[in-house]
């Protein structure tokens, strides 16, 4: 079993493999740590263990990991705080938060403190890595839960679209694109682009389809008075943000 280690300790179990990813495991029940850390351990990864959440915070700080699996209710510094601690200080390492509470409310408040995946337990140690597996693909942009460029906010879990404080009612596609923008700000995206990644054609095809809707999105984010944030850039494509050299509102 595994016993709580002393605050200058590092637990930190190391296979044959050196590539493997290192894991923060910071739960506080020894067994249930124990098991997690032997199972991660035998699939290939680097499992570094904290019983409470101020020694793992202090770990996240001192080292780098590739995700972190983080128990909810901890002693010290509780699992959402010790995230947002660390979303504050802009550590990104990908987050899977474990928790007994399974209500749909707390999920929420755990991904909203900054964490990237729930799982309720008990559960299976094959789920456990197959998340954690997907939150090491992942890119790193979509680990970001609300996107800012300029006035413009976009909360990605409530679904919410504000600009200064005028909230803004977006169809299902003009969210998906307003988030492809707000995610390259200041970026000339190509209509080609948009319909690869928006509307998932895997061909481009002669269409209008894309300043359609770019022409929709654009009268319901860029209101009269209003600086424009949706610019053209002639013969190329479009750019979410200041308006460059290169680039028209129209």
């Amino acid at each position: 079993m595994l016993s709580d280690p002393p605050a200058t300790d590092i637990v930190d179990e190391f296979p044959a493999r050196t590539d493997a990813a290192r894991v923060l495991l910071i739960e506080d029940e020894p067994l249930i740590a124990e098991e997690l850390r032997e199972d991660l351990t035998a699939r290939g990864y680097r499992v570094t263990w904290a019983a409470d959440g101020k020694r793992g915070e202090e770990l996240a700080r001192r080292q780098a990991f590739d995700v972190m699996v983080v128990d909810r209710m901890l002693p010290e510094v509780d699992g959402l705080t010790v995230i947002r601690n660390l979303r504050e200080e802009n550590i990104s390492v990908p987050v899977m938060v474990l928790s007994a509470l399974s209500a749909v409310d707390d999920r929420i408040r755990g991904l909203k403190a900054g964490g990237d995946d729930y799982l309720t337990k008990p559960f299976a140690h094959a789920e456990l890595a197959a998340r954690l597996e997907a939150l090491l693909r992942r890119p790193l942009e979509t680990r970001e839960t609300l996107l800012r460029v300029g006035p413009m906010k976009l909360d990605l879990i409530d679904r919410e679209a504000v600009r200064d404080d005028r909230p803004i009612e977006l169809l299902p596609r003009e969210f998906k694109l307003l988030e492809y923008l707000m995610r390259r700000p200041n970026q000339v995206v190509t209509r080609a682009m948009l319909l690869e990644e928006v509307w998932h054609y895997r061909f481009v095809p002669e269409t209008n389809l894309v300043d359609v809707h770019i022409g929709k999105l654009r009268r319901k984010i860029d209101a009269p008075g209003e600086t424009p944030l949706i610019h053209s850039v002639r013969g190329v494509g479009f750019m979410f943000g200041a308006t460059p050299a290169a680039a028209s509102p129209r």
